[in-house]
């Protein structure tokens, strides 16, 4: 049996969505534009830090677009751009199959303590 190399393309795909938090953020602002309180909401037990490197990353890999609006204090809304628009497919297909495939127990050994994700 032959065995084909992973498409790079798909790969740099994977990787993207696949570090952690990323998907949970995307999948937090196929809502809507959402601003960082809202993530720190919506993504429980991300730390800021994270919060902000992920959301750098997806804005340089032109996934999320930053908009600030300088209004006192300054506002700073996130949106997902066509690009990022488009991964609502396999984001809502991976979230159909954690539905059905991962049992509570699945998330024992991978939720920080104390959290109450499911």
């Amino acid at each position: 049996m032959s065995q084909e190399s992973v498409c790079p393309k798909y790969h740099k795909a994977v990787e993207l969505i696949g570090r952690r938090w990323t998907g949970a953020i995307i999948s937090a602002m196929l809502a809507g534009k959402s601003r960082y309180h809202e993530f720190r909401e919506n993504v429980p037990d991300i730390s800021d830090r994270m919060l902000a490197e992920r959301l750098r990353e997806l804005e340089a890999e032109g996934v999320v677009k930053r908009n600030v609006f300088p209004t006192t204090p300054v506002r700073i809304e996130y949106e997902l751009t066509d690009k990022g628009r488009a991964l609502e497919t396999a984001i809502v297909a991976i979230g159909d199959w954690a539905n059905e495939w991962i049992q509570p127990a699945d998330l024992a050994a991978t939720l920080p303590a104390g959290s109450d994700e499911h």
